[in-house]
């Protein structure tokens, strides 16, 4: 079962968490292997969508936030665009669109996504109930380094956005395969408030830096040294204990079931019809009249929307009926 552990450093401004998807991430590929037109993912793209889902649900568990937060990858590569999206209850879903052939050289994020040196990266917090005029919030970074060099790790792409958008220094260690995506976060917290610190006494304040630094570097080394195979095939008890045995931890309870990590998909037949209601009458009709059919995929699940004459005629014929003022579902 997919698994959310939270815990804390006793007495240090440093906390944690680790992240397995199993059930969901399997269900996420087996959906994609299901798919007769697409099929399955290569493993190199197989490994940086479980690292994105990973990511993506201990950056959602990170923040105050109600609604989606959508993590995007885009490029110029043979992986035009990666998504993975993760609600405030952490029901979570992803995929990919690969115009270009994936080789089995292709494995480090430049040659996925970043040929030309042009990939971004697209954290957007899009709130649950949104008041007028209110947008989603959106931080974009390049995925190269401070000197241009492209980055080849989704964990470095990521601790630079928390550096630069969130002003937090943040450790990551990320991996997937077929079987597991997971993902270790260690991240500085600020010692009695960043405000306290600004405005405390000159001396007194930069040892607190100077010690939080301390704390913070020491265990980040720690959660550095963790291997690919180690986050992938161990128990979140024993890394912990491998990791840091020396230090006094306090843990939450974790999050699983479904409290925890869980595939869904947010997609309906309700939000299907009312796209194809925008397409037009005479539109779906011709796509019927040349197919037989009109059958709408989702990208995220897999599953198909078929609607023939009859359906179409309903949807249409549901709009008219519709009294002034009201409104189809969303």
């Amino acid at each position: 079962m997919s698994e959310l552990h939270k815990f804390l450093f006793d007495g240090l401004p440093v906390r944690g968490m680790i992240v397995r998807l199993t059930d969901a991430w399997t269900e996420i590929l087996s959906r994609r292997a299901a798919n007769t037109e697409s099929g399955n993912y290569t493993p190199a793209v197989r490994e940086l969508l479980g690292e994105m889902a990973a990511a993506g649900v201990l950056m959602q568990s990170n923040i105050k936030f109600q609604g989606a937060l959508i993590f995007q990858i885009q490029g110029d590569g043979p992986v035009k665009l990666a998504v993975a999206e993760v609600q405030s209850d952490l029901s979570l879903r992803a995929t990919a669109t690969i115009p270009g052939a994936v080789t089995e050289e292709m494995i480090s994020l430049s040659s996925l996504v970043n040929v030309n040196g042009h990939g971004r990266c697209a954290i957007t917090l899009d709130p649950k109930t949104r008041l007028p005029g209110q947008q989603p919030y959106q931080g974009i970074v390049p995925l190269n380094g401070g000197h241009g060099q492209k980055l080849e790790k989704l964990s470095d792409v990521l601790e630079q956005y928390m550096r630069h958008s969130e002003q937090l220094d943040t450790t990551l260690v990320l991996a997937a395969n077929d079987e597991v995506a997971a993902g270790l976060l260690i991240q500085r917290m600020p010692v009695k408030g960043e405000a306290n610190l600004e405005s405390a006494q000159g001396a007194d304040a930069e040892a607190d830096r100077m010690d939080a630094n301390e704390d913070y570097n020491r265990i980040s080394t720690l959660a550095a040294s963790l291997t690919r195979d180690e986050l992938l095939t161990l128990d979140v008890d024993t890394i912990l204990r491998r990791l840091f045995w020396e230090e006094k931890l306090l843990r939450f309870v974790p999050q699983q079931g479904e409290d925890g990590p869980r595939f869904a998909c947010t997609c309906s037949r309700e939000r299907v019809s009312s796209m194809l209601r925008g397409l037009g009458e005479e539109e779906v009709l011709d796509v019927i009249a040349e197919r037989g059919m009109v059958e709408v995929g989702c990208e995220f699940c897999g599953k198909q929307y078929r609607y023939d004459s009859v359906d179409a005629a309903q949807l249409f014929t549901d709009r008219e009926k519709q009294p002034p003022g009201s409104s189809n579902i969303q």
